[in-house]
């Protein structure tokens, strides 16, 4: 018995085995540009996130260890101050580049009671660190244990990183790539610290 044909008006069915071969291709070309452009923009947004890096903390992390004199630094301790925390390595040729300038800042801050200079080691040989602060200057605290886990903290991933932290505690601005005297003085200035 003969099928009754389908009338004009009605839809045709996308899925039915009578549908033209070009009508399918194109439905599959369509769908799978469309699948590529949804893998290309979470590659996309996944590249940025990691080209940026972690995001900065709001709030320093508390951190503590022993210093490359002897002594000791505590992080809690400095709130009420502006406290620059810069991490670096005496092999990272941008942090040798930068130290003359954290030297000048520290020598020109050093008798600021609200203004504290922090430098935290990040992979590196405390002999050797001791070697590169006697060569070049600079005699901030210089902090050499717990390193490792306060790089984490912070969300270091490469050095130099420097934190401007305000006396709340709060990071108030990231540096990378190294620092300069009138950066970190332009920054402070914006930041609202006193100087």
């Amino acid at each position: 018995m003969p099928e009754p044909s389908q009338p004009a008006d009605q839809p045709v069915d996308s899925d039915q085995p009578d549908q033209p071969p070009r009508l399918r291709t194109v439905r599959w070309v369509v769908l799978a540009v469309g699948v590529l452009a949804a893998v290309l923009v979470v590659v996309l947004a996944v590249s940025e996130r990691d080209r940026r890096g972690p995001p900065v903390p709001d709030f320093a992390p508390e951190f503590s260890g022993e210093t490359l004199d002897g002594g000791s630094f505590d992080m809690a301790a400095q709130r009420g101050r502006w406290v620059v925390v810069n991490f670096f390595s005496t092999w990272c040729v941008q942090c040798v580049v930068e130290h003359p300038e954290l030297v000048a800042f520290h020598d020109r801050y050093r008798g600021e009671a609200n203004v504290r200079l922090v430098s935290v080691v990040f992979q590196d040989e405390v002999d050797v660190i001791a070697q590169f602060f006697a060569e070049r200057g600079g005699d901030w605290p210089v902090v050499i244990t717990n390193t490792g886990r306060t790089a984490i903290d912070f969300g270091v991933t490469a050095v130099p990183e420097t934190y401007l932290v305000d006396p709340f505690g709060r990071v108030v601005s990231k540096f990378t790539g190294g620092v300069t005297l009138d950066g970190l003085e332009a920054q402070l200035g914006r930041a609202g610290a006193p100087l």
